[in-house]
Order: structure tokens, then sequence, then C-alpha cells
């Protein structure tokens, strides 16, 4: 079916979107493909990339009808294990069994009916049929040395259905097989391996995420702390502010009392050399005296009340006058 060229181009779009959002954005490619569904719903293609979006979304009641309409559109089988995988999605393994072992089966090409075998060993796993599971994946694309772009997803398959039976030696082996044939990362067979062989990985970067998260919350919690009380760091400033205060009075009052300590010291000093001196003088004065001698008049006649200041004469007795 044609459509117009602006038509087209807008389908075209939606379905370069979903293609390229298929594996890592599952949810955005479903919505890419809704788009291109209300747009062009008559057209194949369209239909298909509708299915596999619903399918990668888990959607598959969606997915088996686009799946179901292409069919009918273009006549092909390819679809046939993916719809049959649908039907395990909606919890009907057992017509899942019924569509592996139908005539379409035939006219699948090789990577198709591994996918196929692949659906089967699923569904016997899903009935509790374990040991089934491991007899269905047995075949000769699994025994081959060849890798082949199902190599990884077989090996892997046949590994983990060995598992489910506790063969695990054997499962070792061929978890290793599986790895050693995805060269894609489409399984996670390595890390199978590493878990049986007892080997912990441990994101480190994950670690140290969590890490910045909690030093984070830390510093969040605690500028929410102040927020919520203000008033508290303001007292704390405040009496740290007096601690200061009371520190700077206290050590002038301490340089205060050193230097009054100092002055008293200086000023006690200053006396004695003051006495000391003081004591010389009159040594000297008495020494001189003595030298001077008896004889000698140390009172000043003009000033007789300076005689009897004195030590070193007593006043004579006035002479009477007759009468």
């Amino acid at each position: 079916m044609s459509l117009p060229k602006t038509l087209a181009e807008d389908v075209a779009r939606n379905l370069v979107m979903v293609a390229r959002l298929l594996d890592e954005d599952p949810e955005q490619a479903y919505a890419y493909s809704r788009v291109a569904l209300r747009l062009a719903s008559r057209v194949a293609a369209v239909r298909e990339a509708a299915g596999f979006a619903s399918y990668a979304t888990e959607r598959y009641g969606e997915a088996l009808a686009e799946f179901r309409a292409t069919r009918r559109m273009t006549g092909t089988v390819d679809l046939w294990p993916v719809m049959a995988d649908c039907e395990r999605g909606l919890g009907r393994p057992e017509r899942a069994l019924e569509m592996a072992g139908a005539p379409e089966v035939h006219k699948l090409d090789k990577a198709g009916q591994v996918e196929m075998r692949l659906v089967a060993a699923g569904a016997r796993q899903d009935m509790g049929q374990a040991e089934a599971a491991v007899v269905t994946l047995q075949s000769s694309e699994l025994a081959s040395n060849t890798v082949q772009p199902w190599t990884a997803r077989l090996r892997y398959a046949y590994a983990d259905a060995l598992l489910a039976v506790g063969r695990e030696s054997e499962a070792r082996d061929w978890f290793a097989k599986a790895a050693e044939a995805d060269h894609n990362g489409t399984t996670d067979a390595s890390d199978r391996l590493a878990q049986l062989d007892g080997v912990e990985f441990v994101d480190a970067f994950a670690e140290d995420a969590e890490e910045g998260t909690d030093t984070a919350a830390g510093a969040a919690a605690a500028d929410a702390s102040r927020t919520a009380h203000p008033d508290d760091d303001a007292d704390e400033d405040d009496a740290d502010e007096s601690d200061d205060v009371d520190d700077a009075d206290d050590e002038d009052d301490d340089a205060d009392e050193d230097d009054d300590s100092d002055d008293a010291d200086h000023a006690d000093d200053s006396d004695d050399d003051d006495d000391d001196d003081d004591e010389q003088g009159d040594a000297d004065d008495v020494r001189a005296d003595h030298k001077g001698g008896a004889g000698d008049d140390l009172t000043d006649e003009d000033d007789p009340s300076s005689f009897l200041d004195s030590p070193f004469r007593a006043p004579s007795t006035p002479e009477r006058e007759d009468d």
C-alpha cells in the first residue's frame, strides 16, 4: 500500500525511532509505534513494528494481535516463533507447544527453527517438565562448534536447563561455552558462570554514588536544621562572642594586675632608695658634726627659734636682772 509523500515521511520517522529505542527505551519505542500505527495501520511494516514494541514492553496480547495481522498481510511464517512465545507470555504454554509441532515450523529457516526450539523448551519449563526441556534443546545446532548468531542463546538456555535438573557441573561448562560465543553481550553467561564459581562482583561506582548521596543528605539535613532553628545559631554566636569578650576582659585584668604589681614594686624600690639616701645623708651630717667639734655654733643667731630645734645644745638658763 502506497502513502502520500508527507504521510510516508512521518511514518518513516516514527519507525526509525522505534528501531532506535527498542532496546534502550522500550516504552518510548512503544509510544512511537502507536503514532505510526494511527497514521498507517494498513502497512504491514507498521504492524510488525508495533508488534515488536508491544512484545518488548510485555504487552503480549497486543503483540500477538499485531503479529497475526502482519502474517495475514504478508503470508510469512517468520513471526511464528515469537507468536508462540507470546502465548507463553499470556500463560498458555500448551498452546506454544502445539505451535512448535505445527507444519509452519518446517517452513522456517535455520535461525527460525532454533528460535522455535528455544520457545518449546521454555514452555516445557513453564509446565514443570525440566527434563523434557533438556531433551528439547539437544540438537545438531547445539553440538556444532560453529558460532552462529543464535549459538550463545542456545548454549545459555541449555546450561540453564541443566542447572534446573541439578547437573551443575555440566551447566558450568555450558555457561562457559555460552560466554565464549557471546560476543555482543546478549546474555549474562559470564555472571552466571561467576556465581557458580563463587565469585562476587562489587560495583565500586555505585558505592561511591551512595557515599556521595549520604554526604549530600547529611549536609542537607544540617542546613535544614539551621534553617529551622536560626535562633539557636544566633544564641550560640552570641554566647561565643560573650565568651570572647569575657576572655579579653580577663586578660586585660591580668595585665592590669601585673602592671599594678610592677608599679608597686617600683614604688617600694624607690621609697627604699629614698630612705637609704636619707639615712645616708643623716649619717653624713652626724659625721660632719663630730668633725666640727663642740664649740661650733650650729644655730642661727638671728633666729632664736632655731636654737630650740637644735638637738646638740640645751638652752642656757637666762640671767635674772637685779631689781
